[in-house]
């Protein structure tokens, strides 16, 4: 009975779940965040002044929100 020495995957045990990474990337590459993940408040906010505005042009009657926006991705290193 020499197959039951062969090692079998249980069904309870987790496999280790190794980061993969590519050669010649760095740490701050992994630890950066999406884009879609920051900044949500700022984000909602700017949406719904340029949806619901009256005016004839929104950009400019939001700009105060946008710049906010703008900020805040600058801040986690994203240009908008």
């Amino acid at each position: 009975m020499a197959w039951l020495n062969i090692p079998m995957p249980s069904w309870f045990s987790k496999p280790e779940i190794k980061p993969i990474v590519s050669p010649g990337s760095d740490a701050v590459a992994t630890t950066k965040p999406k884009p879609c993940c920051v900044c949500k408040d700022e984000k909602s906010k700017r949406d719904e002044c340029m949806l619901f505005s009256k005016a004839t042009d929104p950009s400019s009657d939001c700009k105060t929100t946008i710049e906010q926006y703008r900020s805040c991705m600058a801040g986690f290193g994203f240009q908008v």
